[in-house]
């Protein structure tokens, strides 16, 4: 195999507009260009977009900048303190300044604040590194666009270059379609490929899914590469990188138990999809597999109580018994995954791999409900047995909880969109851990030192195994890898003495960032799931290695000033003798990007943040049927706030609470919500919003008026400001869960 590390420039972001009222647009994108090179399976894309501001207001634009009137500005990694004192005291002097954040602790959203004065030009670019992940023995590149405008000069530029013979080269997505065939050019070699995308304004307006707002879709580039040894490819320049991807394999019979939430949160679509998907996965059940089925709420309910072979006269019976799960009752996620646990454990066998899947929307409401301690009973339940994973449902599941379950149990955790295709993505995922091919792989390299993680309870096919490190002294001489892993047939070694340790093709640079990269993400993992010093040591390590490489991650803010003594682009540039001015809240804004796992999501709107508060209130919009807002998220230093037209979560640290009663006060320090027959209200410090109910062809949504303007001039987000209908706002999104990416410049 050449090499199964790509370099990609690319990150399928969205360029998307929403307007709180309707109004003449008083900005144009003049050019928008996604630029993607893909090289050994490691990603770089830069997004260039170049943005006229009409306006006589200083605009809010949630997004990076790197140019202004042609002056470059570059970004700086900073702890996030440092950066959050540094803009705040560059905004409160009058300095144009950006920041770039992540949201929440797996770079699933980070947001950005940039205040650019009216009539400028500015050119926004923005550079991510992804290391593509083999699924289903494919890697795929998403590209999504959706600026929400025609663009004269809309371009995507693709460029794959691979040392092994690309042998599958596809194009899909939703705007690779009839109306978009003359816009589409693909080409491709031995070893490299290309993909330009060149819509004109025309075909913007007029493909599927397409209208006078412009595009919204998808182009999805699907590729992958040859594969001439079982060991994989190992490419070295001092740091090195290994790709493990054999395929010449048996199957290996799998023993796996499906624990299935139907609680009554999981009311309406999310129980038919879960039927539907649940019911599809049993018919890719080969007849050496056994499995069992569990559904929950309060209490457990089995198909049968041991593992069952998965004959066509018992698939039967399980299919007859998925059609018949109806959602009821409260959620007892302990018990119901403690025996999934023991139907495992009591069925082990040689030459077998287990397989444990938790499917739930919700927070324990009944049993054990204290999260450490339902995660602590797992953990000695399953004893490194068999990997768990789980599936979490929703906009408003606890998918941290989920998260840390998972990866104190080998496995990984899962966001199923509440979406159209939700029972795809189940079925999706069901289908990239189906076939395992090795268990208890462990990579050996000796010679080989400050090394990324090197044991996997699994391997599976059409997926793969990528390790870094560093080769000690730099001598090549005296590395060796190996791996031991056990197949079906029993123990197996993979030698490396005859495999050749290539010089990479590609910069030292890069091998090493592939390698700082997976040990950030990996370092964020093991601090989640990690307590006390173990915790804090690989709190410490990441943020170093975030700031040596300029990784914007959970610990980390990008911050872009201009230099002092520069005219500030802001509308309120204090006189000389005068005290600063604090900004207005339109100086600057805070939007979520957000890394959905499809492209169709509806993706959250910041309505209101402040440094000072702690405060922040996000929504996220039904672009279906344009009915107003389906749910809203609060967050604030000690508690999260989520509610809908029906309920109210609160979480609060480790617990969990939720409300339906109408006049029901729910306070938590600063913040109090109180729910109405019509609307909900929401009261933080000098601050009253209320969000109306509203029903449309039967579906019920939320639509915010704000009762009283914050005092803090510094709120930002579009209730920030009294003349509400002035604000635009744009907001970015990659279409992968962010943890896949990490910012390097901007």
């Amino acid at each position: 195999m050449a090499r199964a590390v790509v370099q990609v420039s690319l990150f399928g972001l969205l360029l998307a507009l929403v307007t709180t009222l309707p109004n003449k647009d008083d900005w144009d994108i003049y050019s928008f260009h996604i630029n993607s090179t893909v090289s050994s399976c490691y990603a770089t894309t830069v997004i260039t977009s170049r943005v006229n501001f009409k306006s006589g207001f200083p605009r809010i634009l949630s997004s990076v900048f790197r140019f202004i009137d042609g002056q470059a500005y570059d970004g700086v990694v900073k702890s996030k303190e440092a950066a959050k004192q540094q803009y705040t005291d560059a905004v409160s002097q009058g300095q144009s300044a950006g920041i770039v954040s992540s949201v929440g602790r797996t770079l699933e959203e980070f947001k950005t604040s940039v205040n650019v004065a009216a009539h400028k030009k500015v050119t926004f670019e923005l550079t991510y590194e992804e290391l593509l992940k083999r699924k289903l023995g494919k890697y795929e590149l998403q590209i999504h666009a959706r600026p929400m405008q025609p663009v004269k000069d809309f371009k995507v530029d693709v460029y794959i270059h691979e040392k092994a013979r690309i042998n599958i080269m596809e194009v899909k997505g939703g705007l690779s379609t009839n109306a978009m065939a003359n816009a589409i050019t693909k080409t491709h070699s031995d070893t490299q490929a290309w993909v330009y995308f060149y819509p004109t304004e025309d075909q913007q307006k007029t493909c599927d899914r397409c209208g006078e707002q412009g595009m919204n879709g998808d182009l999805v580039i699907v590729y992958d590469v040859n594969r001439d040894t079982s060991f994989g490819d190992i490419k070295s320049s001092g740091y090195f990188v290994h790709h493990f991807a054999p395929s010449n394999l048996a199957r290996i019979p799998k023993n796996v138990a499906f624990v299935i939430d139907q609680s009554g949160s999981m009311h309406g679509r999310k129980i038919q999809q879960t039927r539907t998907a649940l019911i599809h996965i049993l018919n890719d059940l080969a007849e050496e597999d056994r499995f069992g089925l569990i559904t929950f709420d309060g209490s457990i309910f089995h198909w049968k109580r041991e593992l069952t072979q998965a004959t066509e006269e018992n698939l039967a019976s399980a299919k007859t018994f998925a059609q018949q799960i109806r959602d009821r009752g409260a959620t007892d996620i302990n018990q119901a995954v403690l025996e999934g646990a023991r139907m495992l454990n009591a069925n082990l066998r040689e030459g077998s791999a287990s397989i444990l899947i938790l499917l739930t929307d919700g927070d324990p409401t009944s049993g054990v409900t204290n999260l450490e301690v339902i995660q602590s009973n797992v953990r000695k339940a399953i004893a490194g047995e068999f990997p768990l994973y789980c599936l979490g449902f929703g906009f408003d599941v606890n998918f941290e909880f989920l998260e840390k379950m998972s990866l104190q149990n080998n496995g990984v955790a899962q966001r199923i969109y509440e979406d159209s295709d939700a029972e795809l993505q189940l079925k999706g995922f069901y289908e990239e851990v189906a076939t395992p091919l090795l268990t208890d792989v462990t990579m050996v390299y000796e010679g080989g030192i400050n090394l990324t993680q090197t044991n996997f309870s699994q391997y599976y096919n059409g997926s793969e195994i990528v390790v870094a490190g560093q080769i000690s002294d730099n001598d090549i001489g005296t590395f060796t890898p190996q791996v031991v892993a056990v197949s079906r047939n029993g123990r197996v070694v993979f030698p490396g003495t005859n495999v050749t340790v290539e010089s990479a093709d590609v910069s030292e640079s890069n091998i090493q960032r592939v390698w700082a990269y997976l040990t950030v993400k990996q370092l964020l993992e093991k601090e989640l799931r990690l307590s006390g010093p173990e915790k804090e040591n690989a709190k410490k390590e990441a943020l170093e290695l975030s700031l040596k490489y300029s990784f914007v991650t959970p610990l980390t803010s990008m911050v872009v000033t201009k230099p002092p003594g520069e005219s500030s682009d802001v509308l309120h540039k204090p006189k000389e003798g005068e005290a600063p001015q604090t900004p207005t809240s339109n100086a600057g804004h805070y939007v979520p990007m957000t890394l959905p796992g499809s492209s169709t999501r509806s993706y959250g709107v910041t309505l209101l943040f402040s440094f000072a508060l702690e405060l922040f209130v996000n929504g996220e919009l039904d672009e279906v049927l344009f009915g107003g807002f389906k749910r809203i998220a609060i967050h604030t230093a000690a508690a999260h706030f989520e509610f809908d037209a029906v309920k109210t979560i609160v979480r609060d640290g480790q617990s969990t609470v939720e409300y339906r009663q109408q006049d029901e006060v729910v306070s938590r320090n600063s913040v109090t919500v109180i729910r109405r027959a019509k609307e909900i209200d929401v009261v933080s410090g000098d601050t009253h919003i209320v969000f109306l109910i509203h029903e449309k062809e039967g579906n019920f949504y939320l639509w915010p008026v704000i009762r009283q303007q914050p005092m803090d001039t510094n709120v930002t987000g579009i209730l920030g400001g009294a003349l509400i209908h002035k604000y635009k706002i744009f907001y970015f999104a990659l279409q992968r869960p962010m943890n896949e990416f990490i910012v390097t410049q901007i």
